[in-house]
């Protein structure tokens, strides 16, 4: 709402104080003592609205009065909603301005009139022709704001420039007593019936065991309205469960752990429609667990203002690559890579050691035998061409090239030995 720099951070703390059903009274009027003549403005005249239609237009039929001893010589009054409202029309003695939001106040349309006429004391007066408010597409649970000034409010810093109203301007005319405010601003709800799909989105992970991952899962308000939870009331909430075999680094600041999962709820008490919350977690990857999957999902609460449940849950997966922990299916490839390739090379090393019968074709055999053995166990992720499943893949002529080259040396050592025995024995 448009006021003075000075009383900007009040008005802060009063919106901030908003959660009681019904009117609320943000700033009653001063008592007037004996000696104090001054006018006491007050607002009043309207009650909380319910069951607006979307597209439909109201009016605010608000009262001024003055409980003072003396007039006051001009008047203003302004009128705030939140952005599931519009104005129909605006005035000319009016002038509207929309403003951003900021702080824990979401963004509003805000109209402030001039009133240049005298309101006395013990009078009630109402404008001739009541302000007019159109609910849109995306209303639902609003508020207005009213107010009465002596002086000019002033602008709000955070809006943007405000505009002059085009239609006739309007009067306050005197009404009978009964039905005037006790407070100098008050706020009330304006409900409309309308819906909003809440939605989440999960996760697609993958990295490495000892990797620390990033997790992005989202919330969604895909609308068609907008929402706005009351101070101290819970917003929209979800609950993230990490996959099984993760631990959390570090979770976002809204998020608190709840056994092996985490509630979150909103950075913001108000949430546009199409509008979303991100939720970026640190993952550490402890260990493969097979078919691992972790998800998030609205809380089981009613909500009736989301008829449709079958987005309120969504997975998170996680794919391990590269080395598995013990009892995944990296760590059976390897183990079984390593001892099919050992046992390979160390029969085929020692068959063909024996055959040679001398202690070279042996040692030949032992070496040949490991290199075999080491060549099958490279994988280790538990994949067909990495672990210990070569002949699936062709890579089986590595360790049957490995004994075959073993063979090969023992045999030409055994022939040298036969060779020079007999040119010994021909020399002899």
């Amino acid at each position: 709402m448009p006021m003075p720099p000075h009383n900007r951070r009040a008005s802060r703390s009063a919106v901030a104080a908003l959660g009681a059903a019904g009117l609320i009274v943000l700033a009653a009027a001063p008592a007037a003592s004996a000696d104090d003549t001054a006018p006491e403005l007050v607002i009043g005249g309207i009650e909380p609205i319910d069951g607006v239609q979307p597209g439909s237009i109201f009016d605010l039929p608000v009262t001024v009065a003055n409980k003072g001893t003396e007039a006051a010589e001009k008047v203003w009054v302004t009128y705030a909603v939140t952005r599931g409202l519009d104005f129909a029309e605006v005035p000319s003695n009016c002038r509207a301005q929309r403003v951003r939001s900021y702080d824990e106040m979401p963004e509003r349309w805000t109209v402030a009139c001039g009133f240049d006429q005298a309101v006395e004391p013990g009078v009630v007066y109402t404008p001739e022709r009541p302000l007019r408010v159109k609910a849109l597409d995306r209303a639902f649970n609003d508020e207005l704001l009213l107010r009465v000034d002596e002086n000019d409010p002033g602008v709000d810093e955070n809006g943007y420039p405000p505009v002059a109203g085009t239609a006739p301007a309007v009067e306050l005319v005197e009404r009978q007593a009964g039905g005037e405010g006790s407070a100098r601003v008050v706020i009330l709800p304006v409900t409309s019936v309308n819906t909003a799909d809440y939605q989440v989105t999960g996760a697609a992970l993958k990295g490495r065991v000892g990797d620390t991952v990033p997790m992005k899962v989202e919330f969604t308000n895909a609308g068609p309205a907008w929402f706005m939870a009351k101070v101290g009331e819970p917003t929209a909430r979800v609950v993230v469960t990490p996959p099984a075999g993760t631990s959390v680094v570090k979770a976002p600041g809204f998020c608190k752990a709840k056994g092996d999962a985490y509630e979150c709820g909103m950075s913001q008490r108000a949430l546009n429609e199409d509008g979303r919350e991100t939720y970026t977690f640190q993952l550490k990857i402890d260990k493969r667990v097979a078919h691992t999957k972790g998800s998030v999902a609205l809380t089981t609460e009613a909500r009736p203002v989301d008829p449709d449940k079958s987005n309120d849950k969504a997975d998170i997966t996680l794919d391990v690559t590269g080395g598995g922990s013990t009892g995944s299916p990296g760590g059976s490839g390897s183990d079984s890579g390593g001892a099919s390739g050992g046992a390979a090379g160390g029969s085929s090393g020692g068959a063909a050691g024996g055959a040679a019968g001398g202690s070279s074709g042996g040692a030949a055999g032992g070496v040949s035998g490991g290199a075999a053995g080491g060549v099958s166990s490279t994988g280790g992720d538990g994949t067909a061409a990495n672990g210990g499943h070569l002949a699936e893949t062709g890579s089986s002529a590595l360790p049957i090239t490995g004994v075959a080259a073993a063979a090969a040396v023992v045999t030409g050592a055994g022939m040298l030995v036969i060779v020079r025995r007999r040119r010994a024995q021909s020399l002899n």
